[in-house]
């Protein structure tokens, strides 16, 4: 049999829009440390779904985990996480994954969607 063809993730350059439970992911974790965690697992969930080590995070959705403290971190969040290119120079991977919250006023119904960008 022929070996399997991965697909190159290089060549797809894609914004996606999901919604996190959080709530699952800290169930259990200390107070103290929740937020941290949060930010973590926002990490994983991202790295998982696209495939990009580099993962960084809009400074105004850290505002949104954080705003009810370090204690209490929203249930659910609707994430909009764009893959890029890489173009700074000696960067060790070619993409990076960038993170921002939607607001929404209800998660009902809401599914993972494909943003098409306009350039």
């Amino acid at each position: 049999m022929a070996p399997k063809q991965q697909k190159s993730s290089l060549s797809d350059v894609v914004t996606r829009e999901y919604t996190i439970n959080l709530h699952k992911r800290v169930h259990g974790v200390q107070f103290k440390k929740r937020a941290p965690t949060a930010v973590k697992e926002i990490k994983a969930f991202v790295y998982k779904h696209l495939g990009t080590k580099d993962v960084r995070l809009d400074p105004q959705l850290n505002k949104e985990i954080w705003k009810q403290g370090i204690k209490h971190v929203p249930y659910r969040l609707r994430l909009r996480v764009s893959r890029k290119r890489n173009d700074e120079e000696k960067a060790k991977e070619p993409l990076f994954s960038y993170v921002q919250a939607v607001n929404v006023t209800s998660f009902k119904g809401l599914q993972t969607q494909v943003i098409e960008e306009e350039s």
